[in-house]
């Protein structure tokens, strides 16, 4: 098995045994998203960090979607998460890049629905806050930003979030030891989650109004529907 089959293994297991309460969120997700399509005609839909589409492909196929596009920094994913939204009845264009030269891109084309799921928080705050300003000036009127993510408690520093995840992690039972040390690897590298109010606050700088659709039960995960202010 490479590198990347044990990577996704890992990231399979955390789903398919819910530790990351992936079945709450995508229902409400769900609901999200069916509301952004009966308020825009034929919407189009850029899903930004898609991964393999697991369990956003048999929703997305029935969708009234103008176009679906999705992009994962992970080329290797791509072909997976095409082959799940096969037969979906509008085009679908696969982008193997980087959420924040996406939104960056002077030259893009306005959207109507902005889709992220677990993605955002591998950003800097600067980084954050560029991506916000920039979905902001690629979002067509009446448009949304549907963002899913682990977020620190307010006034929680990241060392505090760290040690309080990681001693969650730890618990996971349902993976093995090399398992959960993989996770507790990639979340001290890589995870720098956005504090909530501070995060808030950039996003209204950005231009959007903010509102917390969803939040987990363990103070990290949540779902939060940007419009512009």
């Amino acid at each position: 098995m490479d590198l990347f089959q044990q990577q996704w293994a890992t990231y399979r297991a955390v789903l398919d045994h819910d530790l990351m309460e992936h079945q709450a969120m995508s229902a409400v997700c769900g609901q999200q998203l069916r509301q952004c399509c009966a308020e825009a005609e034929a919407p189009s839909l850029v899903d930004l960090g898609c991964g393999d589409l697991a369990l956003l492909a048999p929703l997305l196929r029935e969708l009234p979607l103008a176009d679906y596009t999705g992009l994962d920094l992970c080329a290797e994913v791509l072909p997976l998460a095409q082959a799940a939204l096969e037969g979906a009845p509008y085009p679908q264009r696969w982008i193997a890049g980087d959420l924040l030269g996406w939104a960056c891109d002077p030259g893009g084309a306005a959207v109507d629905v902005i889709h992220s799921s677990y993605a955002v928080h591998h950003l800097q705050d600067a980084e954050k806050a560029q991506w916000l300003a920039g979905c902001r000036r690629r979002i067509a009127p009446g448009g949304c930003l549907i963002w899913i993510d682990v977020f620190r408690e307010a006034g929680e520093s990241r060392s505090d979030y760290l040690a309080r995840y990681g001693a969650r992690v730890g618990r996971w039972s349902e993976l093995g030891p090399q398992q959960r040390q993989a996770v507790l690897g990639h979340i001290q590298r890589f995870d720098h989650p956005a504090e909530r109010g501070a995060i808030e606050s950039m996003a209204a700088v950005a231009g959007w109004s903010w509102q917390w659709a969803w939040q987990g039960g363990h103070g990290a995960e949540a779902m939060a529907v940007l419009r512009p202010a």
